[in-house]
């Protein structure tokens, strides 16, 4: 470690116990969420409903692991395939696999956003799959997919009830590559006032993070890496950057 990367370890550290910088983090992330923040970008013309800063994080990871599959749940506007793909083609560029890809899973694709899609120049690193992404025939096709690939990265981010991502977990986790991850979106859910949920299935007590501390029980080939967290400090993601370890 050069002595730049040393002293942003130790910088990242610090911002994880700054609580004068946890706290107006914590007041951004609930006021930005009412403010439907999340909803005002786009990656390469798509839609892409995440945070900036974990698309940072996302394109550290997809740049460190160099994974041949990234597998997603959730597709909604298509704008994180096309993020995945996008990063995957600039890894090919740079020396890296040269026929990496992007596994899309949703229960419903919607037919105009299928279209965009399959339209955008990025589509050639991307494949869909229709279906309940716990469903026992698509986890069987995902399985399938994923037979001899080397470096497998997850994203989980469809349905946020606790009983499905856990499923999700089950299911797909143990395909995450060592040292690779397996990233559970919007387990924020848990630090949010319960009054933020109106009429969704999810809440406080219901959400990705309680089903992350309920899988990692039975789960120690997996650890939580808290230093992506405090490196971001504004993310949907606390407690869900799972690094595969064993």
């Amino acid at each position: 470690m050069n002595n730049f990367e040393q002293e942003t370890h130790e910088r990242i550290n610090s911002n994880g116990k700054n609580l004068d910088l946890l706290n107006s983090n914590n007041s951004f992330i609930q006021n930005s969420i009412k403010a439907k923040y999340s909803y005002n970008f786009s990656w390469l013309g798509r839609p892409i409903i995440q945070y900036p800063q974990d698309m940072i994080a996302m394109q550290e990871l997809i740049w460190s692991i160099q994974p041949d599959l990234i597998i997603e749940t959730g597709i909604a506007h298509g704008g994180s395939l096309i993020f995945s793909a996008s990063m995957l083609e600039l890894n090919a560029i740079c020396g890296g696999c040269q026929d990496a890809e992007v596994l899309g899973l949703d229960i419903d694709i919607r037919e105009h956003n299928r279209e965009a899609i399959e339209a955008h120049p990025m589509f050639k690193r991307i494949s869909m799959i229709q279906g309940s992404s716990i469903a026992p025939e698509i986890v069987e096709q995902v399985k399938a997919k994923a037979e001899g690939k080397q470096k497998i990265l997850i994203y989980l981010d469809s349905n946020h009830t606790h009983d499905h991502v856990l499923a999700e977990l089950e299911a797909y986790a143990p395909l995450t590559s060592v040292d690779s991850y397996c990233v559970v979106f919007d387990t924020v859910i848990e630090d949010l006032p319960a009054d933020m949920f109106g009429d969704r299935p999810w809440g406080v007590g219901n959400n990705p993070k309680t089903a992350v501390w309920e899988y990692l029980k039975n789960h120690p080939e997996f650890e939580i890496d808290k230093s992506i967290q405090h490196k971001l400090l504004i993310t949907v993601a606390p407690d869900g950057y799972l690094k595969r370890v064993i």
